[in-house]
């Protein structure tokens, strides 16, 4: 059997003939011609040498199939991580309440089936809230670990091919929940969910709570100014004065490490209008602001692995932390490509966040409308809307070093997928390193507009 890790976290195990099971579906469905090759079956019993080397091209076969986007965003491929995922997790289908939190603290509380999927449980949440259909897409729902100042740090936003009573509830740690939130980045979208009383309460809260919690910079006067629409009830005046303001928009993420400008530096990393903003502390203590644009990034790639256990034998195989890299290639100037590498727990919910910048970006140029982004439901099946299927990925990108992988990108919002022997979890790496993810929105800038 192999665990599957999706983005540096267990998400199931199976057996090789489940994946071979799968293998024939796709194959049935798309044709031999679209499904990658499969790792051949075996007559003798394999060697050891022969386990680890079908877990390799299993492996690099389960990311090949994620990074093709007809293969990896299909309802058998995602139904098939989704059923691992619960029956790896032991919990059997039947209704369950779920809470969901809100920006202000409050609790969502909807009845669902152990076995609903991540936009099942959006569409329960919305309906529960009243919010208008054409107005869902707007949000999503993440998983966070709320800190102890009640603030939240966010883990990942749930996806397509998991369970979210099962993500959260296997987690067995009450301080793990599901928060829903907007999930766009150009605040010219919030007057589109302004229009409704719903989405208009929703956004305040969400912009309140971002206050409260220092995301936004405020000062004196600006505070002042808040307090009093806040008193009021100016829902809209105060949306529109936070709008205004410095970090509106971004998601704030824990203090961490990175190489830029030099190793081993402190950062506080902030995701917004396209672009991530570093909060740098140097060695000498001196604090440096910067900011680097999506556009400018030419790809990026996130590597996971897993140390060895240096505990006693008896220790759990649990307490081991995995760690996460969010690497990205930039163009410092107008010949000149330089690698920045951000060491966090968070790196995934960073890469995610990127591409779903991207995606933002691509589809405004494209002419298409987030509003039609949502998938909608079609005679009980899950489709994505036309105006959405227009925007198609581009050709892969060439890589400036020959030495190196072409680099894919993932329709999947960056989705690593990795796989390794049951028993052979003492490996100290679990890496997708060759996962690079070109990016679509870069541009070449050359160095007066730097």
């Amino acid at each position: 059997a192999y665990n599957i890790h999706v983005n540096g976290v267990l998400h199931c195990r199976v057996r090789y003939s489940q994946l071979l099971g799968l293998h024939e579906q796709l194959r049935k469905e798309y044709g031999a011609n679209v499904v990658p090759a499969f790792p051949p079956k075996k007559i003798f019993t394999l060697t050891p040498a022969e386990v680890e080397q079908r877990r390799e091209q299993l492996e690099k076969y389960m990311q090949a199939v994620r990074q093709d986007p007809t293969l990896g965003g299909s309802e058998t491929f995602n139904s098939f991580l989704r059923k691992a995922q619960q029956e790896t997790q032991q919990i059997p289908t039947e209704e369950v309440v779920l809470e969901v939190l809100l920006s202000n603290g409050q609790k969502v509380k909807v009845t669902i089936l152990t076995s609903d999927q991540t936009e099942d449980v959006l569409e329960a949440v919305a309906s529960k809230l009243d919010l208008p259909d054409d107005l869902v897409g707007y949000f999503s729902l993440f998983l966070v670990r709320q800190t102890k100042d009640g603030a939240f740090s966010f883990v990942r936003k749930l996806q397509e091919f998991e369970l979210p009573y099962v993500s959260v509830t296997s987690l067995h740690n009450p301080e793990f929940q599901i928060i829903l939130r907007k999930s766009y980045w150009d605040s010219a979208y919030d007057d589109d969910v302004m229009e409704h009383r719903v989405g208009l309460n929703l956004l305040y809260a969400q912009t309140v709570s971002d206050i409260e919690h220092g995301w936004i910079l405020v000062n004196k006067e600006q505070h002042r100014q808040l307090k009093s629409l806040q008193e009021k009830v100016s829902k809209k005046e105060f949306i529109r004065l936070a709008q205004t303001l410095k970090y509106y928009g971004y998601l704030k993420f824990d203090p961490c490490v990175t190489d830029f400008p030099e190793k081993g530096c402190h950062v506080v990393v902030s995701a917004g209008n396209n672009e991530l903003n570093f909060q740098v502390r140097l060695p000498n203590e001196q604090i440096k602001e910067g900011s680097f644009k999506v556009t400018r990034m030419r790809c990026w790639r996130v590597t996971s692995s897993v140390p060895m256990s240096n505990g006693p034998s008896g220790s759990s195989p649990g307490k081991s932390e995995v760690k996460l890299e969010l690497a990205f290639e930039y163009l410092m100037s107008k010949d000149r490509l330089q690698w920045v590498t951000i060491t966090s727990p968070q790196a995934i919910m960073l890469s995610i966040c990127l591409q779903s910048m991207v995606d933002e970006l691509m589809v405004k140029k494209s002419g298409g409308s987030i509003r039609k982004m949502f998938r909608r439901r079609v005679n009980g099946a899950l489709r994505r809307s036309d105006s959405q299927q227009a925007v198609k990925s581009p050709p892969l990108l060439d890589s400036p070093d020959a030495s190196r992988e072409s680099m894919a990108k993932l329709s999947s919002k960056l989705t690593s997928v990795s796989l390794r022997g049951i028993s052979h979890s003492s490996s100290a790496n679990d890496v997708g390193a060759n996962d690079f993810h070109g990016n679509y929105a870069f541009e070449g800038i050359g160095d007066e507009d730097l």
